[in-house]
Parts: C-alpha cells; structure tokens; sequence
C-alpha cells in the first residue's frame, strides 16, 4: 500500500549530520522525543489564534516538516547510539497519540467544516496508531502500514493548511477532504490489523 512512510530511509540519510551534531552536544532520544511533543501542542495551540493572526496557519505545514524530522531523530539516535528503553517507547507511542490529538482536534475550528468530521478524523488516528502499537503485542513487529499512517496524515494536514493560507475558500470542500482522509486512516487500521493477525 502506498504511503510516504517508505521514503523514511532517504529522509533518515539526510539527517544524519544533524544527528551527529545533536549526539555531540549530548542530546538524548528521549530529549528529542519530548521536543516533538511540545512542538506538537504548540502548533495546535497556535493554530487557534490564526483568524487574528492568519500567519499562524503556515505554523501546521512548517512545524509538521520539523515534527517528522525530530520523530526520525529520535528513533536514529536511540537506534545508533545505544538509547534503547522502556522509557524511550512508551514517549515514544504516548508522543504520538499526543501530538496527533494536539494538532487534529484544534481543527475544528475551520469554518464549513462539521467539528463530527474533523473529530472522527482524530478519533481514528488514535485508533490508527493504537493498531499499529498491537502488532507489536501480537507478533513482535510495529505495524505502519498507509495508506494514511502518521507520515501521510502529516502531510495531508500540511498541505490542506497551506492551500487554506493562500485561499480560504478551500474549507467549501474541507468535508469531503477530511471524509476521505477519515476513511483512509480506516483503511490503514484495517491493514495493520490484518497484518498484525497474520
């Protein structure tokens, strides 16, 4: 199935400067993880003051960029450097759902929009990773299978906000837009499910 989460190693290679100079200053995974929470909450947070400052709209399209690059950070750095724990994965996990909730829910507020749409959207995102955490229970390996897993939501989000920036007109078809992104994620706990049992 399709899903821009099959892209990560290309991205991973393009930070690994980065990584070694946040492992030089003495940056832990866990550090990296709790940065990408808190920039999570802080996006949501932002995004509902946009209509007096609609500026705040491109902070979801930007700070999803640097969202995806602290995850893989995180990951890198725990993987390379010998950062594994218990800690780490539930942040990990814990972070994400968090930081999904964060940025989703604050979406209600978009005008023709019905708020049941965008908190089913969230609703299901949840779920979504909850899935993908079982596999791990069931047969020892994290599901994150798309079409609409953390990545693609991410940008799905991003580029529906940015579009909103540059033509608010656009929320006219934001039911349809989030519907579909609803039954993709769907869709993608359906898989991970199915994989999961097999």
């Amino acid at each position: 199935m399709i899903s821009i989460y099959k892209i990560k190693p290309a991205f991973q290679k393009l930070l690994q400067p980065l990584l070694r100079g946040l492992h030089k200053v003495g940056i832990t995974a866990n550090q990296i993880t709790i940065a990408a929470v808190i920039l999570s909450i802080g996006m949501g947070w932002s995004f509902l003051y946009y209509r007096d400052f609609p500026f705040l709209i491109l902070i979801i399209p930007i700070g999803y960029l640097i969202r995806m690059a602290l995850n893989a950070l995180d990951g890198m750095m725990a993987t390379q450097y010998n950062m594994k724990s218990d800690l780490g994965e539930i942040l990990n996990e814990l972070g994400d759902v968090v930081s999904d909730a964060a940025i989703i829910f604050p979406l209600i507020i978009l005008p023709e929009i019905h708020p049941v749409v965008i908190i089913l959207f969230g609703v299901l995102a949840i779920l979504n990773e909850y899935a993908g955490i079982l596999g791990k229970v069931i047969g020892g390996e994290r599901r994150y299978e798309g079409p609409m897993g953390k990545s693609d939501r991410a940008l799905a989000i991003g580029i529906f906000c940015l579009i909103f920036y540059f033509w608010s007109d656009v929320t006219e078809y934001g039911n349809w837009y989030f519907s579909i992104l609803t039954g993709l994620t769907a869709l993608s706990t359906f898989i991970r499910i199915r994989k999961s049992l097999k």
